[in-house]
Protein backbone atom coordinates (compact mmCIF):
# COMPACT_ATOMS: atom_id res chain seq x y z
CA UNK A 1 0.00 0.00 0.00
CA UNK A 2 1.41 3.33 -1.30
CA UNK A 3 -0.05 6.90 -0.06
CA UNK A 4 0.48 10.38 -1.83
CA UNK A 5 -0.37 13.20 -0.29
CA UNK A 6 -1.92 15.67 -3.04
CA UNK A 7 -2.96 18.80 -1.18
CA UNK A 8 -3.25 19.50 2.51
CA UNK A 9 -4.90 22.56 4.23
CA UNK A 10 -6.06 23.16 7.81
CA UNK A 11 -9.28 21.68 7.13
CA UNK A 12 -8.81 19.43 3.78
CA UNK A 13 -6.82 16.48 2.33
CA UNK A 14 -6.57 14.87 -0.83
CA UNK A 15 -4.20 11.88 -1.27
CA UNK A 16 -3.81 9.17 -3.32
CA UNK A 17 -4.31 5.48 -1.95
CA UNK A 18 -2.35 2.28 -4.11
CA UNK A 19 -2.70 -0.97 -4.28
CA UNK A 20 -5.88 -1.45 -2.80
CA UNK A 21 -9.17 -2.58 -3.94
CA UNK A 22 -12.66 -0.86 -3.77
CA UNK A 23 -13.51 -2.98 -0.43
CA UNK A 24 -10.44 -1.53 1.41
CA UNK A 25 -11.62 1.99 0.18
CA UNK A 26 -14.74 2.09 1.06
CA UNK A 27 -14.36 0.57 4.21
CA UNK A 28 -11.77 3.11 4.90
CA UNK A 29 -14.50 5.65 4.07
CA UNK A 30 -17.30 4.33 5.76
CA UNK A 31 -15.16 4.15 9.30
CA UNK A 32 -13.86 8.06 8.70
CA UNK A 33 -17.61 9.07 8.55
CA UNK A 34 -19.12 6.87 11.29
CA UNK A 35 -16.68 5.50 13.65
CA UNK A 36 -13.59 7.87 14.47
CA UNK A 37 -15.14 9.60 17.25
CA UNK A 38 -15.46 13.58 18.29
CA UNK A 39 -16.84 15.57 20.90
CA UNK A 40 -20.37 17.00 20.83
CA UNK A 41 -23.04 18.29 22.73
CA UNK A 42 -25.16 15.58 23.59
CA UNK A 43 -27.38 16.76 26.87
CA UNK A 44 -28.76 20.32 27.96
CA UNK A 45 -29.73 21.54 30.64
CA UNK A 46 -32.39 25.00 30.31
CA UNK A 47 -32.29 26.99 33.29
CA UNK A 48 -33.89 30.04 31.02
CA UNK A 49 -35.34 30.54 27.74
CA UNK A 50 -37.48 33.43 26.62
CA UNK A 51 -36.02 33.27 23.03
CA UNK A 52 -38.47 32.29 20.14
CA UNK A 53 -36.85 28.93 19.70
CA UNK A 54 -38.14 26.04 21.59
CA UNK A 55 -36.25 24.80 24.26
CA UNK A 56 -35.47 21.71 21.52
CA UNK A 57 -34.96 23.38 18.53
CA UNK A 58 -32.51 25.38 20.91
CA UNK A 59 -30.39 21.79 21.87
CA UNK A 60 -30.45 20.68 18.42
CA UNK A 61 -28.73 23.64 16.92
CA UNK A 62 -26.04 23.62 19.88
CA UNK A 63 -25.71 19.40 19.31
CA UNK A 64 -24.59 20.21 15.80
CA UNK A 65 -21.86 22.88 16.33
CA UNK A 66 -18.84 21.17 16.08
CA UNK A 67 -15.89 21.34 18.90
CA UNK A 68 -12.82 20.77 18.96
CA UNK A 69 -11.55 17.23 20.26
CA UNK A 70 -8.28 16.22 22.21
CA UNK A 71 -8.72 12.25 21.80
CA UNK A 72 -6.11 11.73 23.74
CA UNK A 73 -7.81 13.26 27.04
CA UNK A 74 -11.51 11.60 26.67
CA UNK A 75 -13.20 8.43 26.51
CA UNK A 76 -16.43 7.32 25.13
CA UNK A 77 -18.71 7.08 28.18
CA UNK A 78 -19.68 3.63 27.83
CA UNK A 79 -15.61 3.05 28.18
CA UNK A 80 -15.33 5.30 31.34
CA UNK A 81 -15.14 3.68 34.71
CA UNK A 82 -17.79 6.67 35.91
CA UNK A 83 -20.49 4.50 33.79
CA UNK A 84 -21.55 7.49 31.50
CA UNK A 85 -22.45 9.79 34.89
CA UNK A 86 -20.74 12.34 33.11
CA UNK A 87 -17.17 12.35 34.51
CA UNK A 88 -14.30 14.99 33.61
CA UNK A 89 -12.96 11.96 32.16
CA UNK A 90 -15.85 11.27 29.38
CA UNK A 91 -17.26 14.63 29.34
CA UNK A 92 -17.00 18.43 29.34
CA UNK A 93 -19.33 20.96 30.59
CA UNK A 94 -20.20 24.31 28.05
CA UNK A 95 -22.34 27.38 30.07
CA UNK A 96 -24.36 29.78 28.35
CA UNK A 97 -25.59 32.87 29.30
CA UNK A 98 -26.73 35.65 27.47
CA UNK A 99 -29.76 38.36 27.75
CA UNK A 100 -30.61 41.19 25.76
CA UNK A 101 -30.97 44.40 27.73
CA UNK A 102 -30.20 47.03 25.14
CA UNK A 103 -30.85 47.03 21.23
CA UNK A 104 -27.75 48.91 18.96
CA UNK A 105 -28.94 50.91 15.93
CA UNK A 106 -27.87 48.16 14.11
CA UNK A 107 -30.54 45.97 14.29
CA UNK A 108 -33.67 45.01 16.95
CA UNK A 109 -32.09 41.72 18.20
CA UNK A 110 -29.07 40.28 19.80
CA UNK A 111 -27.82 37.30 18.22
CA UNK A 112 -26.18 34.63 20.59
CA UNK A 113 -23.17 32.90 19.18
CA UNK A 114 -20.99 29.43 19.20
CA UNK A 115 -18.53 31.81 20.65
CA UNK A 116 -20.66 32.89 23.71
CA UNK A 117 -20.39 29.23 25.19
CA UNK A 118 -17.88 28.79 28.34
CA UNK A 119 -16.18 25.94 28.25
CA UNK A 120 -14.74 24.49 31.41
CA UNK A 121 -12.18 22.74 29.57
CA UNK A 122 -10.02 25.69 27.49
CA UNK A 123 -9.10 23.17 24.85
CA UNK A 124 -12.64 22.26 24.01
CA UNK A 125 -14.10 24.95 22.63
CA UNK A 126 -16.24 25.76 18.85
CA UNK A 127 -14.18 25.38 16.26
CA UNK A 128 -15.64 28.51 15.33
CA UNK A 129 -16.68 31.27 17.27
CA UNK A 130 -19.59 33.11 14.72
CA UNK A 131 -22.02 30.15 14.79
CA UNK A 132 -25.30 31.71 14.99
CA UNK A 133 -27.66 30.46 17.64
CA UNK A 134 -30.54 32.01 18.37
CA UNK A 135 -31.94 35.77 18.31
CA UNK A 136 -32.78 37.63 21.46
CA UNK A 137 -34.94 40.79 20.94
CA UNK A 138 -35.20 43.18 23.73
CA UNK A 139 -35.67 41.63 27.59
CA UNK A 140 -34.99 38.52 26.29
CA UNK A 141 -32.49 35.66 27.80
CA UNK A 142 -31.25 32.59 27.71
CA UNK A 143 -28.91 30.50 30.13
CA UNK A 144 -28.17 26.80 30.21
CA UNK A 145 -25.41 24.20 30.63
CA UNK A 146 -24.51 21.98 28.12
CA UNK A 147 -22.81 18.98 28.40
CA UNK A 148 -20.71 17.80 25.43
CA UNK A 149 -19.50 13.38 25.12
CA UNK A 150 -17.65 11.56 22.57
CA UNK A 151 -19.24 10.14 20.31
CA UNK A 152 -19.62 8.09 16.73
CA UNK A 153 -21.25 9.17 13.49
CA UNK A 154 -22.86 6.24 13.42
CA UNK A 155 -24.63 7.23 16.32
CA UNK A 156 -25.68 10.73 15.48
CA UNK A 157 -24.45 12.92 12.21
CA UNK A 158 -23.57 15.35 15.23
CA UNK A 159 -20.23 13.26 15.87
CA UNK A 160 -19.24 13.14 11.92
CA UNK A 161 -15.58 14.52 12.01
CA UNK A 162 -15.88 14.87 8.05
CA UNK A 163 -17.97 17.38 6.34
CA UNK A 164 -17.53 15.33 2.85
CA UNK A 165 -15.73 12.24 2.56
CA UNK A 166 -15.10 10.20 -0.63
CA UNK A 167 -12.68 8.62 -3.43
CA UNK A 168 -12.72 7.65 -7.23
CA UNK A 169 -10.65 5.58 -9.46
CA UNK A 170 -7.60 7.50 -11.62
CA UNK A 171 -8.60 8.37 -14.49
CA UNK A 172 -6.88 7.81 -17.92
CA UNK A 173 -7.13 9.22 -20.96
CA UNK A 174 -5.62 7.50 -23.99
CA UNK A 175 -5.31 9.61 -27.13
CA UNK A 176 -5.01 8.06 -30.06
CA UNK A 177 -2.95 11.48 -32.21
CA UNK A 178 -3.30 9.51 -35.82
CA UNK A 179 -7.14 9.77 -35.67
CA UNK A 180 -7.70 12.85 -33.87
CA UNK A 181 -8.98 15.34 -36.35
CA UNK A 182 -9.16 18.27 -33.80
CA UNK A 183 -12.56 19.18 -34.31
CA UNK A 184 -12.66 20.70 -30.29
CA UNK A 185 -15.96 18.18 -30.04
CA UNK A 186 -14.54 16.74 -26.90
CA UNK A 187 -13.23 19.94 -25.56
CA UNK A 188 -16.51 21.69 -25.40
CA UNK A 189 -18.25 18.27 -23.95
CA UNK A 190 -16.06 18.24 -20.81
CA UNK A 191 -17.53 19.16 -18.04
CA UNK A 192 -14.53 19.47 -16.11
CA UNK A 193 -12.18 21.70 -18.48
CA UNK A 194 -9.72 18.23 -18.89
CA UNK A 195 -9.34 18.82 -22.36
CA UNK A 196 -7.88 21.74 -24.63
CA UNK A 197 -6.86 22.96 -28.09
CA UNK A 198 -2.96 24.45 -27.88
CA UNK A 199 -1.04 24.52 -31.71
CA UNK A 200 -3.53 22.09 -33.25
CA UNK A 201 -2.66 19.84 -30.93
CA UNK A 202 -5.28 18.10 -27.85
CA UNK A 203 -3.97 18.68 -24.65
CA UNK A 204 -4.79 16.84 -21.31
CA UNK A 205 -4.94 18.70 -18.63
CA UNK A 206 -5.68 17.90 -14.65
CA UNK A 207 -5.84 14.53 -15.30
CA UNK A 208 -7.52 13.89 -11.35
CA UNK A 209 -10.50 16.73 -11.62
CA UNK A 210 -12.21 14.02 -14.78
CA UNK A 211 -14.81 12.34 -12.85
CA UNK A 212 -15.22 9.47 -15.57
CA UNK A 213 -18.63 10.74 -17.40
CA UNK A 214 -17.15 9.65 -20.82
CA UNK A 215 -18.86 12.36 -22.52
CA UNK A 216 -15.30 12.86 -24.58
CA UNK A 217 -15.57 9.55 -25.61
CA UNK A 218 -18.98 9.39 -26.66
CA UNK A 219 -18.91 12.93 -28.87
CA UNK A 220 -15.79 11.69 -30.54
CA UNK A 221 -16.53 10.09 -34.21
CA UNK A 222 -13.69 8.72 -34.81
CA UNK A 223 -12.71 6.48 -31.70
CA UNK A 224 -9.61 8.86 -30.79
CA UNK A 225 -10.21 8.99 -27.31
CA UNK A 226 -10.76 6.22 -24.51
CA UNK A 227 -11.16 6.70 -20.65
CA UNK A 228 -10.72 3.98 -18.66
CA UNK A 229 -9.40 3.87 -15.01
CA UNK A 230 -7.12 1.63 -13.10
CA UNK A 231 -9.22 0.10 -10.08
CA UNK A 232 -6.17 -0.56 -7.62
CA UNK A 233 -5.23 3.10 -7.13
CA UNK A 234 -8.11 5.31 -5.50
CA UNK A 235 -8.33 9.57 -4.65
CA UNK A 236 -9.42 10.53 -1.76
CA UNK A 237 -10.45 13.43 -0.90
CA UNK A 238 -12.01 14.86 3.18
CA UNK A 239 -13.18 17.95 4.28
CA UNK A 240 -13.16 18.20 8.50
CA UNK A 241 -15.49 19.75 10.51
CA UNK A 242 -12.65 21.04 12.24
CA UNK A 243 -13.10 19.27 15.25
CA UNK A 244 -9.58 16.84 14.38
CA UNK A 245 -7.45 17.61 11.78
CA UNK A 246 -7.47 15.78 8.36
CA UNK A 247 -4.46 13.99 8.67
CA UNK A 248 -5.92 12.73 12.44
CA UNK A 249 -8.73 11.61 11.03
CA UNK A 250 -7.10 9.31 8.41
CA UNK A 251 -4.72 8.17 11.07
CA UNK A 252 -7.64 7.30 13.38
CA UNK A 253 -9.41 5.57 11.17
CA UNK A 254 -6.66 3.04 9.96
CA UNK A 255 -5.99 2.28 13.29
CA UNK A 256 -9.73 1.13 13.65
CA UNK A 257 -9.91 -0.39 11.27
CA UNK A 258 -7.02 -2.77 11.36
CA UNK A 259 -8.46 -3.34 14.62
CA UNK A 260 -11.22 -4.59 13.24
CA UNK A 261 -9.60 -6.52 10.79
CA UNK A 262 -7.16 -7.95 14.53
CA UNK A 263 -10.29 -8.75 16.42
CA UNK A 264 -12.07 -10.81 13.26
CA UNK A 265 -9.32 -12.84 12.88
CA UNK A 266 -9.17 -13.78 16.74
CA UNK A 267 -12.69 -14.64 15.99
CA UNK A 268 -12.10 -16.59 13.48
CA UNK A 269 -9.75 -18.81 15.16
CA UNK A 270 -12.05 -19.17 18.36
CA UNK A 271 -13.89 -20.73 15.28
CA UNK A 272 -11.66 -23.08 14.33
CA UNK A 273 -10.19 -24.07 17.52
CA UNK A 274 -13.95 -24.88 18.47
CA UNK A 275 -14.49 -27.00 15.54
CA UNK A 276 -11.39 -28.88 16.42
CA UNK A 277 -12.42 -30.29 19.46
CA UNK A 278 -15.85 -30.67 18.52
CA UNK A 279 -13.82 -32.95 15.85
CA UNK A 280 -11.85 -34.41 18.64
CA UNK A 281 -14.67 -34.82 20.77
CA UNK A 282 -16.37 -36.96 18.43
CA UNK A 283 -13.81 -39.15 17.79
Amino acid sequence: MNVQILEKTQDMLRFILEDVDASFANALRRVMIAEVPTLAIEDVIIIENTSALYDELFAHRLGLIPLKTDLESFVLPQDCGCGGTNCPRCSVTLTLVKEAKEIDNQGDSVIVYSGDLVSQDPEVVPVNDLIPIVKLAKGQRTELEAIAQLGKGKAHAKWQPVATCSYKYIPIIDLNTQECTVCGDCVESCPKSILRIEEDRLIIQNMLDCILCKLCEDTCDFNAIKVRWDNRIFAFSLESTGALSPEKIVKKAVEILQGKAESFKEEIELIQEGEKSEIYRSN
